[in-house]
């Protein structure tokens, strides 16, 4: 039997592939598009990557994404210093700042590991309190624990975001740590 595939459509659906949450078949659908219905927009995609990887890196202060040497936030004279938020990753900070609700200033640490100590010292300078934005787990408790020791001893108060049972869902569809928070957690009403 003779081999009728194409190998470019193959790297394109391959490359499609490659990205989260995209299968076998979103891949399929997504290079079929782009080389059969709308290549100027298959274009204008590739040029929107490749001028996107050339021109975001992190921030040198927050390690936010940016195009210039501080990020929109951190140089933003508006934003409240004295706050400072600490999230997994800068994709944490689009969802925050798309609720509205935090004026102040973010601070990216993925992992223990890569964590720089002197570059945290320098991001909480004049900070009055973190704010922990983590999803739960043993991981990211063990990171905060360890973020608060590195700064024992400075004037800063901790907090974390509130945590527990999302709005219009069953408790029976619920994660038990997430419910043990919320019972933790509860307030007077």
């Amino acid at each position: 039997m003779k081999n009728y595939k194409i190998e470019a459509f193959e790297n394109l659906v391959e490359a499609f592939g490659s990205f989260p949450s995209i299968g076998k078949k979103s891949a399929i659908r997504l290079a079929y598009h782009s080389v059969m219905e709308d290549g100027f927009a298959a274009m204008k995609l590739a040029h929107a990557i490749e001028t996107a990887v050339n021109s975001i890196h992190k921030c040198s202060k927050c390690h936010n994404m940016s195009e210039d040497e501080l990020c929109s936030i951190c140089s933003d004279p508006y934003r409240d210093t004295a706050k400072l938020c600490i999230v997994q990753s800068a994709k944490d900070i689009l969802t925050i700042e798309e609720s509205g609700q935090f004026d102040g200033v973010y601070y990216v640490i993925s992992e223990v590991r890569d964590l720089d100590e002197a570059h945290l010292f320098y991001a909480v300078e004049g900070v009055e309190e973190i704010i922990f934005a983590f999803p739960p787990s043993i991981a990211t408790d063990t990171m905060i624990l360890y973020i608060e020791d590195k700064l024992q001893g400075l004037p800063i108060r901790f907090t974390k975001i509130a945590q527990g049972v999302p709005t219009g869902v069953e408790l029976e569809n619920i994660d038990i740590m997430s419910l043990s928070r919320a019972l933790e957690a509860r307030v007077k009403i």
